[in-house]
């Protein structure tokens, strides 16, 4: 039997809305109260997730917790998102969501999410005040890094292939995109 679900006319989603959807195996993400339905990822993007969680783990300070999707994390009423990893203070979670922004969101590139993930759902963290903000490009290998510095990000980093750069913040870890292939 399948569940359908009737979304709301005439208004802009909400997240409690999107919460009241079934789990149908689809990842949901809202933004300004717009919904998006992206599909499964790649084994690219899957393995490029997988090294970089390791990675971020191992560097990670007992008192933050890196995560990687999907997990909800709530920016305001109508702007909940799936980011591929994030970090936050271990104390910041709820069992289901991040309800507060993310002190790094890091999202994978793919053909269906890339004008997606560098324009709507950068603006929606810098927004949301989200201090670090990465985008990983599993095709070139490629990193871009940003950092909210009075409340608007400044590129900080823009790494290639065997190209190396050592994050400061949330805490210091160094990425070569390549490497990330696995």
């Amino acid at each position: 039997m399948e569940a359908v679900t009737t979304l709301p006319r005439g208004r802009a989603l909400t997240v409690a809305d999107l919460e009241s959807m079934p789990d149908d195996g689809h990842r949901y993400e809202l933004i300004d109260g717009t919904l998006l339905v992206t599909p499964g990822p790649s084994l690219r993007h899957q393995t490029v997730s997988m090294e970089l969680s390791v990675l971020l783990s191992q560097a990670c300070p007992p008192h933050l917790k890196v995560l990687a999707a999907p997990f909800d994390v709530v920016l305001d009423d109508q702007t909940g998102v799936q980011p591929d990893l994030l970090v936050a203070g271990r104390g910041a979670f709820t069992e289901n969501n991040l309800p507060t922004a993310p002190l790094l969101a890091i999202e994978i590139l793919s053909p269906s999410t890339r004008l997606v993930d560098l324009n709507l759902k950068k603006a929606a963290y810098e927004r949301a005040g989200v201090p670090s903000y990465w985008v990983v490009d599993p095709v070139e290998p490629r990193l871009i890094a940003w950092l909210l510095q009075s409340g608007v990000y400044e590129r900080v980093a823009d790494v290639e292939g065997d190209e190396s750069w050592t994050a400061a913040s949330p805490y210091a870890v160094t990425v070569v995109p390549s490497a990330l292939l696995g």
